[in-house]
């Protein structure tokens, strides 16, 4: 064997010791309490051992009505994921604003991942302004958000990403992409509903193209917040 490739080789070797040693913990739990990491979410019971386990958070300072469209109006071709959107939107960017026609999803509908918008995930199960539940369709793969109080006008959301590895099989490929970058394109989406939600005027959804909807919400000056 030549030196040349064995001191490739060996370089492989050290950068992935250092992933999993280091690296993979921190991009598993980018933001999350112990608390979070731990506690079950919908879904985890259809990908019951998952080989990737990600559970990622956020504080966001905006009620869940504030939250909870912007992410069931995502995917390509939609809202985009308000990431990298040269990358994962085809160039197009990501919404600024709710959009009402992307606001009535219903179970089995697809959270576009393709150029034709076709292909993707599809929605498994929801409970409004609370969480939203995607899955491959088949139980190799989930993808769940919640959203939760941390105290009166403040929430955290916490989503979570369980995907069993099929190694033998060309989806591989897109596995070891969620493996290694996942994490940038996620936080990134993460922080970019966390900015609009908390731009939005509070306890107020504005919707493209129609009225303002004041939404269900009571606000005590004395006392803060209730639902």
């Amino acid at each position: 064997m030549q030196p040349s490739i064995i001191v490739i080789a060996s370089i492989l070797v050290i950068l992935v010791l250092i992933y999993l040693a280091i690296f993979r913990r921190w991009q598993l739990h980018w933001g999350a309490t112990d608390h979070e990491i731990k506690r079950s979410m919908p879904g985890d019971e259809i990908v019951s051992q998952p080989t990737f386990n990600a559970t990622r958070a956020v504080t966001i300072h905006a009620p869940p009505e504030n939250i909870y469209p912007w992410i069931v109006q995502m995917g390509v071709t939609r809202a985009g994921w308000y990431s990298y959107d040269l990358l994962d939107n085809l160039a197009r960017p990501s919404a600024e604003s709710i959009l009402s026609e992307h606001q009535n999803i219903q179970v089995g509908d697809v959270i576009p991942m393709s150029p034709d918008g076709k292909q993707g995930m599809r929605v498994k199960d929801f409970s409004k302004n609370k969480w939203v539940l995607w899955w491959d369709n088949i139980g190799d793969s989930t993808w769940v958000w919640e959203i939760y109080p941390e105290e009166e006008t403040r929430f955290r959301l916490v989503t979570r990403v369980r995907v069993k590895y099929r190694w033998f099989s060309p989806t591989i490929l897109f596995s070891l992409l969620i493996e290694f970058f996942d994490i940038w394109m996620m936080r990134k989406c993460m922080l970019g509903i966390k900015r609009r939600a908390e731009a939005m005027p509070p306890f107020k959804t504005l919707v493209k193209g129609q009225k303002e909807m004041t939404l269900s919400i009571r606000v005590d000056l004395d006392q803060g917040v209730e639902p």
